[in-house]
């Protein structure tokens, strides 16, 4: 049910062949030149092989023409061991050229992953919102994968088939040019066809990439910790394993008819293929009874007609392997051409020394042209305060904090750390000096002590430990077996939600920056963990400029400075006494939170 907006959306687009552009072929070149020496030995053994290819047939011949008729045994057992000794050598070299193949399209993949690896990470937070997991694994993986193919079917067999062709060609002719030509009469009827059957192949490759990406949506959805409990909890299992019957079904499909298509077209190839020795008998015969032809010849004539036959088809059907090849790097180049929204600009500096005064100047953002997220934010903040933003939902809490790292762009005004506009630095010395507690902590499926070395990858035992020692979590973890060797479990699922807010607490202590966003940890624990992460937050906010997103009245109290966010603006600003004196919005709220008992509020 729920591809079924992926199905129409495919059923809608217009589906066209990629452009064939001098910009696009050389982009493509480019992965390859790294290696040339390596394609430039592959060339060498492919011509090497082509011209030893031609050995075994002209022995043949001279073995029916020459050895025999004579009753030279020794004659018959050279040609013999010659042509068994071309042979191994022949093997010996396709070994070679194999390996060489092999590692070559490897490491091509190799250099693309990395690359495409890299440029995601540089995404702005933009891109993952809209953008499919599914989606991003097709791209990384099987996508770039087809490469190895691209490599050995189409760059490799299409220099080896040319030089197959040429040399066959050159032999035959040089044999008999009468003969050469009969030979070669059927073969514009290979070529004829292929374009239509290009064009089919690729649609149909396009839209089983398409399926392919649906495909490992669901598989990630379905099988992340969250999908798989949700499925549980709501008796979805026959329902998702039918979804995923139904969209298996349908790449399956595509593949078969990807793999199938043209071939009535190769049925009529390899007819012709087999009417041509026929044709060669029949003439190669006639000369042969006029005395211009000896029976060797024809022999070898036949053989070597394998080797012009074979590489014509196989570059009759190189239009369809190109097309499939330019589609899977279009697909690579669609992501690598996305825009990273936010960059370090030329020159930019290193966030050094960091004291901890904040300031937002005339600040607007939006996520869509059409609504306005915030609206001439401006305050100041001196080093060590401690803010709390409060406000209903939807407000502009968050956003205002998202804005401090770059995690999103401003679109007019500008905030400044010390004086120094975010724009002017480096994004990782900006992100160096904040750390972000989440309300919903995020632990890798790996021991507590890799979850912690996230925040400092250099990190000594005695550090972890004091840092654990400081979000109170050192002594539960000195009880588990494992102790910090301990497998957390797919996103920290094996610890209650206290205690990866306290591991996650752990490892901003230990990254030590100078700034804190703290989108309040407490508000769906129960007391007690509440009660450890308060005590937790004491070491993490001490002498530290905090931006933390009120849910409790205690952080409310505890701040130094309130703002009241409402419809993406400041209502009000200033203490909690003072605020409360003014009788108005935060009031409201105020009174909301004492009178019923509640959260100040839940979201941002």
């Amino acid at each position: 049910m729920r591809l079924g907006v992926s199905r129409l959306r495919f059923a809608n687009e217009k589906i066209e062949m990629p452009r064939v552009t001098k910009k696009m072929l050389t982009r493509i070149v480019s992965y390859f030149l790294p290696y040339w020496t390596k394609m430039l030995l592959v060339t060498v053994i492919i011509i090497t092989n082509a011209i030893l290819g031609l050995v075994p047939p002209i022995l043949i011949k001279h073995i029916i023409d020459s050895a025999l008729p004579e009753k030279d045994l020794t004659q018959l057992g050279m040609l013999i061991i010659f042509s068994i000794g071309v042979t191994v050598i022949l093997g010996l070299l396709q070994v070679a050229q194999a390996y060489l193949n092999v590692w070559i399209a490897k490491h091509i993949i190799l250099n693309m992953k990395n690359q495409m690896y890299a440029h995601l990470q540089k995404m702005s937070i933009n891109f993952y919102t809209a953008a499919k997991p599914g989606e991003i694994i097709t791209r990384i993986t099987s996508d770039i994968d087809g490469i190895q193919d691209i490599f050995n079917t189409t760059v490799v067999s299409a220099l080896t088939s040319m030089v197959v062709l040429i040399s066959t060609a050159v032999v035959l002719i040089g044999m008999n040019w009468k003969l050469a030509v009969v030979g070669m009469i059927i073969l514009p009827t290979f070529i004829i066809p292929t374009r239509k059957v290009g064009k089919v192949r690729w649609k149909i490759a396009k839209e089983s990439q398409e399926k392919i990406s649906d495909l490992n949506q669901m598989v990630q959805e379905s099988f992340s910790i969250s999908g798989a409990l949700l499925s549980k909890i709501f008796t979805k299992e026959k329902a998702e394993l039918e979804s995923f019957k139904k969209i298996n079904h349908e790449v399956i499909n595509l593949q078969i008819k990807e793999s199938v298509v043209g071939r009535w077209f190769r049925m009529t190839i390899t007819t012709f293929i087999a009417v041509g020795p026929m044709l060669i008998y029949f003439y190669g015969g006639y000369l042969f009874i006029k005395g211009e032809l000896s029976i060797g010849s024809i022999v070898a004539f036949v053989a070597l007609l394998g080797r012009l036959y074979a590489p014509v088809s196989q570059l009759s059907n190189i239009h369809i392997d190109i097309t499939r090849s330019l589609a899977l790097f279009q697909r690579i180049f669609d992501y690598l051409d996305k825009r990273a929204e936010i960059e370090n600009k030329p020159g930019a500096i290193e966030l050094e020394e960091v004291q901890g005064k904040v300031e937002f100047n005339k600040v607007h953002f939006s996520y869509t042209k059409s609504v306005k997220v915030l609206d001439d934010i401006s305050f100041s903040v001196e080093p060590g305060m401690m803010i709390a933003l409060v406000g209903s939902s939807g407000v502009g809490k968050t956003t205002i904090t998202n804005l401090i790292p770059r995690l999103y762009e401003v679109n007019q005004g500008k905030i400044t750390i010390d004086d120094l506009d975010i724009r002017d630095v480096t994004l990782e010395s900006l992100r160096n000096n904040i750390g972000v507690v989440m309300q919903e902590p995020y632990l890798f499926n790996a021991t507590i002590e890799e979850n912690l070395r996230y925040g400092k990858n250099d990190a000594t035992e005695q550090e972890m430990i004091a840092a654990c020692k400081a979000a109170y979590i050192h002594d539960f973890i000195m009880n588990l077996p494992d102790k910090y060797q301990t497998v957390v479990g797919n996103r920290g699922i094996k610890l209650s939600g206290g205690e990866k807010q306290r591991v996650s607490i752990a490892r901003v202590i230990l990254k030590d920056p100078r700034i804190i966003i703290l989108d309040e940890a407490t508000s769906s624990l129960d007391s007690v963990s509440e009660k450890f992460i308060q005590k937790a937050l004491v070491p993490l906010l001490k002498d530290r400029t905090s931006f933390v997103i009120a849910h409790r009245l205690s952080t409310v109290l505890a701040a130094d400075q309130i703002f009241v966010i409402e419809n993406g603006t400041i209502a009000e600003s200033g203490r909690h006494e003072e605020l409360i004196r003014k009788n108005g919005l935060y009031r409201k709220i105020y009174d909301t939170q004492f009178n019923d008992n509640s959260e100040i509020c839940k979201g941002g």
